[in-house]
């Protein structure tokens, strides 16, 4: 399936990947150069009308950095809404709080081990 974007949140993807926060680097330096399992992450990927932080089109899957502001029930609504359209677009999506990339990287990365294990069983003949 191919996946379309909003042209105009092109820029913006690439204004927020120039200005990314300390845990969405910290996990990106895990994610980049396939150094996961082989699978290809891109940053700051727009997606329909929403930007995710991160997204493996093989898996579709999205994985999101919620930061403090994130726990705003105004923000906490938004999000809901990206994650139900994304999974209408058949893109599964993984929350990952920011304290949690920056205090406990090993188990976010082992989360998304576990997936990637799930998605080959069901997927290699």
């Amino acid at each position: 399936m191919k996946i379309t974007y909003n042209p105009k949140l092109k820029e913006l993807a690439r204004q927020l990947r120039n200005s990314s926060t300390k845990a969405e680097i910290k996990l990106w330096n895990y994610l980049k150069g396939k150094q996961l399992k082989g699978y290809d992450f891109h940053r700051q990927k727009p997606i329909d009308n929403y930007i995710v932080d991160f997204f493996c089109n093989k898996l579709m899957l999205a994985i999101e950095i919620d930061g403090y502001t994130h726990s705003f029930e105004e923000t906490f609504e938004r999000d809901m809404d990206k994650v139900k359209r994304l999974n209408e677009l058949g893109i599964s999506v993984l929350r990952f709080l920011d304290e949690d990339v920056m205090n406990n990287i090993e188990a976010l990365i082992s989360s998304v081990e576990e997936l990637i294990r799930e998605y080959e069983k069901k997927h290699t003949p």
